[in-house]
């Protein structure tokens, strides 16, 4: 079979198409564990336990195994040939993640303990300076379990109703009652722990008040309200399903934060104008409203007081939220590692993008995540590798959205030293193969001419761990030129220190000698649930959705050191 790309009215360039047939690997495995080229089922039980690593396999699994094949055609009831051995080893059904969407973690610690998935200006539909703003990016953000939803709320140009939107810009507002619905609706669709409301609250004393009794009729029985002042650690989200809990700073501080931090912005001028007019005529009023805003925090947002140097003392009383920017995490992380990650044992540490990143792109969120952040807000309108990194992370714990951090993070070594993820000393655990084999669908999901013009695309693959610094680490493979399916047989091994805190992602793209390259797919992969064998790997878009045909056939093998 040929494939036919036209240069010109008088020109045709012709490719011989090759179809997608087993690595020679793969067909000595077969050999290995069939007779006289079939694989019986005792024979394919064998070879899931051995190769596969499914140690509870049993010959129901394996007969699951054979019903599915059934579909392609490739099945005969004394066993199946290389064809549908190769079938089943590029099938939905071989994932290298678990294909239940259990959660299996402990979910009765405090929450301090969990990674959340977080979201950041959750309410923007695209970049931080002129995009709309909308429930839409709610809603599709709670239905891929994102557990943390910020909403940014001012006055609204007459000064009497609180609205959402992304202040000092030219964002649209969106109605908060609508907001809040959409929250209220989609919360639990498909999870059961809790979701976080983040307020960042530019309000007026009065507006505070008409807001606690907004969130509270929404809300109702679903909200959470903590009854004790002193509360040293949090509840677990085993404790808190199907509830929504809300973090803000208490009445007043946010103000006082910015005339603190030097804030000089229109907006923060004016609502402090109105609050000052309402401090002269209504003290008794105000101490009313306070109260009962406050009562609804359930996670108290605390001030970065004292800047870098002693914004990780915390409160002796009580366990709170700390927020603090992209820039302030790395500086700290340089410099102080070990008390961040002391600090995240007990309280809750949100990280945001730094104010720049108008287009509404990402940070890394290692840095966070290896420290124990457990909020790091990213925006979920955006793409990029560092997108893909957070939806890799979450698709561990059955994509319930809350991921429990390892041990290293939570217990002190035997001295009583904390664990500083920049320490040159940390020994190997464990070694992690990756040997990619091959791929296919591209020629299913896109045209013809989406790579190339006038030939065939020029597949490579580019493969990564992402963790603590000494574990990070890439590789990417030969060109395979002019292939939809390219064959690279290629194996890599990464050496890995806090295997429990790395991420391995696949990109694929596709060379261009004069222009940029074009993207072909990707995946991240949390390494805490990664299956050994060899395994079909499924690619996805820029946004994070898997493609219908396109996937890879690799193979994983960990060695413990």
């Amino acid at each position: 079979m040929k494939e036919s790309f036209k240069v010109c009215f008088c020109c045709v360039r012709s490719f011989k198409v090759k179809s997608s047939e087993p690595p020679e690997e793969i067909k000595t495995l077969f050999q290995d564990y069939s007779q006289n080229d079939r694989m019986s089922a005792d024979e394919m039980l064998r070879f899931v336990i051995q190769v596969q690593g499914e140690k509870n396999a049993d010959i129901n699994y394996v007969k699951d195994i054979f019903h599915r094949l059934k579909h392609h055609g490739v099945f005969h009831p004394r066993g199946i040939h290389l064809e549908g051995f190769y079938r089943y080893l590029l099938s939905d059904f071989n994932s290298p993640l678990p294909l239940t969407r259990e959660v299996w973690q402990d979910m009765n610690r405090p929450l301090s303990h969990y990674f959340l998935y977080t979201g950041h200006n959750s309410y923007l539909t695209g970049n931080q300076l002129n995009s709309r703003s909308s429930i839409e990016p709610i809603v599709k953000a709670l239905r891929k379990g994102v557990r943390v939803i910020e909403l940014d709320l001012w006055p609204n140009s007459s000064g009497n109703e609180a609205e959402v939107r992304h202040g000092g810009t030219l964002t649209s507002a969106e109605d908060l009652q609508k907001c809040l619905n959409a929250v209220k609706e989609h919360a639990f669709e498909v999870s059961d722990y809790p979701v976080v409301l983040t307020l960042e609250d530019h309000l007026t004393p009065i507006l505070q008040k008409k807001v606690a009794k907004m969130v509270s009729k929404t809300f109702r029985e679903t909200l959470f309200q903590c009854t004790d002042e002193n509360t040293e650690c949090f509840p677990s989200p085993e404790a808190l399903k199907n509830k929504i809990l809300i973090s803000t700073k208490p009445p007043k501080e946010y103000l006082q934060t910015q005339t603190s931090q030097g804030s000089t912005t229109d907006e923060v001028v004016k609502a402090k104008k109105v609050a000052d007019a309402e401090e002269q005529i209504q003290d008794e009023d105000e101490e009313t409203v306070a109260i009962e805003y406050r009562d609804l925090i359930s996670i108290h947002a605390g001030n970065r007081k004292g800047g870098l140097k002693n914004c990780l003392n915390g409160d002796p009383n009580r366990a709170i939220r700390l927020s603090m920017s992209e820039q302030w995490l790395e500086t700290l992380a340089k410099t102080r590692g070990s008390d961040l990650v002391k600090f995240t044992q007990r309280n809750l540490l949100r990280i945001f993008p730094k104010t720049t990143r108008f287009d509404s792109s990402n940070y890394d969120p290692l840095i966070g995540w290896i420290h124990g952040a457990q909020m790091v807000a990213f925006n979920m309108q955006s793409h990029g590798k560092y997108l893909w990194m957070m939806q890799g992370m979450f698709k561990a714990n059955g994509g319930c959205g809350y991921v429990k951090k390892p041990d290293v993070l939570l217990s002190n070594g035997p001295g009583g030293e904390i664990f500083d993820p920049s320490s040159q000393n940390l020994q190997i655990k464990t070694a992690l193969k990756v040997k990619i084999y091959s791929g296919e669908g591209w020629n299913l999901d896109f045209p013809l001419d989406h790579f190339d013009r006038y030939s065939p695309p020029d597949f490579y693959a580019k493969i990564g761990i992402a963790g603590i610094p000494l574990d990070t680490a890439s590789y990417r493979t030969e060109i395979d030129t002019d292939e939809w399916f390219p064959v690279w047989d290629k194996e890599f091994e990464f050496p890995l220190r806090v295997p429990e805190l790395a991420l391995l992602y696949i990109t694929v793209k596709d060379y261009d000698s004069n222009t940029q390259n074009d993207f072909a797919g990707q995946t991240c992969l949390p390494l805490s649930e990664l299956k050994p064998g060899i395994r079909t790997v499924r690619l996805h878009d820029r946004a994070g959705e898997v493609f219908k045909h396109v996937r890879l056939l690799v193979r994983f093998v960990l060695e413990p050191r």
